[in-house]
């Protein structure tokens, strides 16, 4: 596949990585020659110099003949006229573009061909405010994504000395809940990932990830680890965009306050937010934190725009007596870092945007792609077609499909219905199949697997 990406942060740097990985023809197009030059020292793609707006650096960039164009500059507006004119000069098939100003996603009527030709939108803001939200309602864990609507969840936790489950075999599990229905898609011991069989054991301090319907996931975590309480009250560091909106999306719920260091933004946010009780301040500022209670909080959430000031508030507050910390950072040589010490979640903006991008750009009908522990792994939702003439997967039990090294199948939704996948399971045509691949070089083994034959012609 031909693919232009329009920008090279880390929206875009992140991306051109993945994509090139995966055998497509990848330009990047940028106005920062540096950071094309380190792009290209690193990555097998072209890279080209200009304003990703402009027709002759898009021809340049071979718009002629692009499948796909993916415009993830840092200007909302330059990546609308760039899909504008894409689609108005060289008729590019897909055109998918970032937009982080909420004003302009109020309209949906605005981006469709008669007026701003954009066949899929990508807020980034959103998706980190989705992302947290998650992790707020599931206490105790690092990672929560949905699968088919909301109807299945995948859960990463850290499995805790004294949990029921913690050095026993994964046999047991369904002993420990008859009346539970999971599967454990992959463990990660010290970084390093483990297919998980009948007989492994879970040791304490594992990263465990398994699914289950949305509903069950709760007493699933409890065998893990020890059952956290339902947090009540939540500190967000910063009131931009993220911090706004992650304050409307859980204040009803918990017990709100919002610290933004800007008065003129603050008396912004006081105006228009319901509940949450808005402070003028820094969140480095000790006697601030100590004076709103610091050590009553259940999450201090750091969510400005500087990846030092989110970590050096979260440690402030976590050594104050928060009882647990998360830190939007953007540098991703930062998150290894620092999560797992004081900072108990770090969370990636750019890892958050990946698979709502990577869904679009997959061959066959995947409906999601999660990208897991910062790019390592994926977790994908795709739907099977075909018969058993012409699929590779439909009319099969799981057992007897030749999957790629290293890749579960972890639950099936068919119709209405969650299956978590079992070896006698049998595939069926329109089932919503969830994959766990941890070694990222077979997704094109799993996608061709997917792909339908020509047997039935």
């Amino acid at each position: 596949m031909k693919i232009i990406i329009l920008g090279a942060g880390q929206v875009g740097s992140s991306l051109a990585a993945e994509l090139a990985s995966e055998a497509n023809d990848i330009t990047v197009v940028d106005v920062d020659a540096v950071r094309l030059r380190a792009l290209g020292d690193r990555l097998d793609i072209r890279t080209v110099q200009g304003r990703g707006s402009l027709p002759t650096i898009l021809r340049q960039a071979g718009a002629d003949d692009a499948d796909m164009l993916i415009a993830v500059t840092s200007s909302d507006e330059t990546n609308m006229i760039a899909c504008q004119v894409a689609y108005t000069l060289f008729r590019t098939p897909t055109k998918i573009a970032r937009i982080r100003e909420s004003a302009y996603l109020i309209r949906g009527e605005l981006f469709q061909n008669e007026a701003v030709p954009i066949d899929v939108l990508i807020s980034p803001e959103q998706a980190v405010t989705t992302y947290i939200k998650r992790l707020i309602q599931n206490p105790g864990a690092l990672q929560v994504l949905d699968f088919a609507g909301g109807k299945v969840q995948l859960v990463a936790v850290r499995a805790f000395y004294g949990g029921p489950l913690v050095g026993q075999e994964l046999r047991y599990l369904r002993q420990h809940m008859p009346n539970v229905a999971t599967r454990v898609a992959a463990i990660f011991r010290r970084d390093r990932p483990i297919t998980p069989q009948g007989d492994t054991l879970i040791e304490a301090d594992d990263e465990v990830f398994f699914i289950a319907a949305s509903q069950d996931i709760r007493a699933v975590m409890s065998e893990l680890r020890r059952v956290e309480k339902n947090h009540k009250t939540i500190m967000i560091a910063g009131g931009g965009n993220i911090g706004e909106r992650l304050a409307e999306a859980i204040e009803t719920q918990y017990r709100v306050k919002i610290i933004e260091n800007n008065r003129a933004r603050a008396a912004y946010l006081s105006e228009n937010l319901e509940k949450a009780v808005v402070l003028y301040g820094s969140a480095s500022d000790r006697e601030l934190l100590m004076e709103e209670n610091i050590e009553e909080v259940d999450i201090f959430c750091a969510v400005t725009n500087d990846d030092e000031a989110n970590i050096m508030s979260s440690m402030l507050a976590k050594r104050l007596g928060a009882r647990k910390v998360m830190a939007l950072i953007n540098n991703p040589a930062y998150v290894d870092l620092v999560q797992g010490g004081q900072i108990d979640i770090a969370i990636s903006p750019s890892q958050a945007t990946l698979g709502t991008l990577l869904t679009h750009v997959r061959r066959g009908d995947i409906v999601n792609v999660h990208s897991l522990r910062r790019g390592a792994a994926e977790a994908i939702e795709i739907v099977a077609h075909g018969d058993v003439r012409s699929s590779k997967v439909v009319g099969k039990s799981i057992r007897d499909i030749k999957l790629p090294p290293g890749t579960t199948i972890g639950a099936v939704v068919r119709k209405d219905q969650v299956l978590i996948a079992h070896d006698a399971m049998v595939i069926e045509s329109d089932d919503h199949v969830i994959l766990f691949v941890i070694d990222k070089k077979h997704i094109r083994d799993v996608e061709r697997l997917f792909q339908l034959g020509l047997t039935f012609f």
